[in-house]
């Protein structure tokens, strides 16, 4: 089960994607950011890696992906808010790109 984010943990948490890159979207109450690869082969290896941690916290990212770039939307739909496993699937995917990113 999701833990929503509160306060001083989702003020924190939220600064610290954002100086990464990521961009909040106070209306729909997600994170958002774009990853850029060399190549197609590099943006599925990325989705590949990250599926894997989707599925062992089911918890599934929205996202497309064409060519070498892979658009993420990450919510928490059941609470209609950010919780504990966003942040966690946004930090693993910024992680994962600095290995195989360009």
């Amino acid at each position: 089960m999701s833990v929503r984010l509160e306060a001083d943990e989702r003020d924190q948490s939220l600064r610290e994607l954002v100086e990464n890159g990521w961009t909040l979207n106070d209306v729909q109450d997600t994170i958002n950011k774009t990853f850029k690869f060399d190549d197609f082969n590099s943006a599925f290896g990325f989705m590949t890696r990250v599926a894997l941690l989707a599925e062992k916290l089911k918890h599934h990212p929205e996202w497309t992906n064409i060519y070498n770039k892979v658009d993420v939307k990450l919510t928490t739909h059941d609470l209609k808010a950010l919780s504990k496993s966003d942040v966690q699937m946004a930090l693993f995917m910024d992680h994962i790109y600095v290995t195989i990113g360009d």
